[in-house]
């Protein structure tokens, strides 16, 4: 009788959430030939292939979807019994998506203070937009994610309230007097792009998207020269910027919010998830 062993399954879960069987390779800290023989049993075990092999990486099969959700639900299952009946104290990793403006914000502090809580666990950041964020969660390339929502959304899923706020690089910037308002802001799809639009819409002001970037050190160096205002949640405001409400129209509020990508996620991805929601609660 054939059986799925721990050791080839977490290696699936790092190459499946990476897409590179080299960068899981790292990870478990053994060769890259080592892995790929790993992959290699375990399609024999399942009986056809779960990767497919490209010139970018690898991509799972539709068998290796299937595996992927029973994997997690295993190794989650696993973990979860061997810390009650071992006593042990969290162990393992953590892949978890947060915007950049709330990296910025909160996550020095918070992670320093769940490293010496839980010493053992390792803790893996990606930065991106929350539209890119629910990508990879749904493709389960990260365990969990910090994503923004709008204002309208259910309360019960908010675990921080934030609000968008008009940002320059001194309190009265010439720039406003400009006929036309140069504006700096992340992609289209995001929700203080679309604030940005709607406010200086409804306010019947004219404006430009003089710098798009997805990347907030990009567009408050933007910012701090002087050649367009930009649009930021308000805790990620630096200390040399200077907040300009009352000059522009009002932005909308928004919330954070705590998505797994797995119904089921294993102990260390749902304490850290918990940790996350203790320490930004206001």
């Amino acid at each position: 009788m054939q059986t799925l062993d721990i050791p080839l399954l977490r290696s699936f879960l790092l190459v499946a959430r990476g897409g590179s069987v080299s960068a899981a390779a790292q990870q478990v800290g053994r060769t890259q030939s080592a892995v790929s023989m790993q992959m290699q049993r375990l399609e024999t075990i399942i009986g056809e292939p779960v990767l497919h092999r490209t010139s970018k990486g690898v991509v799972l099969t539709a068998a290796g979807d299937r595996l992927l959700a029973h994997a997690e639900r295993i190794l989650s299952a696993h973990d979860e019994a061997l810390a009650t009946l071992c006593g042990a104290g969290l162990q393992g990793s953590v892949t978890f998506g947060c915007p950049e403006d709330y990296l910025t914000a909160f996550f020095p502090d918070l992670l320093r203070g769940f490293a010496a809580r839980h010493g053992n666990v390792e803790i893996e950041v990606i930065s991106a937009p929350t539209i890119e964020l629910r990508a990879l969660l749904e493709r389960r390339r990260i365990d969990a994610a910090l994503i923004s929502l709008p204002s309208d959304a259910d309360p019960e899923q908010i675990i921080r309230p934030e609000s968008f706020v008009w940002v320059g690089n001194n309190p009265n910037p010439e720039i406003l007097q400009n006929r036309v308002l140069p504006l700096a802001l992340s992609a289209p799809d995001t929700l203080d792009y679309r604030a940005a639009l709607s406010a200086m819409n409804q306010a019947g002001l004219t404006y430009r998207i003089a710098f798009a970037s997805n990347s907030l050190a990009a567009l408050l160096a933007i910012t701090r020269s002087g050649q367009a205002i930009s649009v930021v949640t308000r805790s990620a405001v630096p200390e040399d910027l200077h907040v300009l409400d009352a000059l522009l129209p009002p932005l909308p509020d928004i919330g954070i919010s705590l998505s797994y990508a797995s119904p089921r996620p294993s102990p260390t991805v749902k304490a850290f998830g918990e940790y996350v929601k203790q320490s930004l609660r206001p």
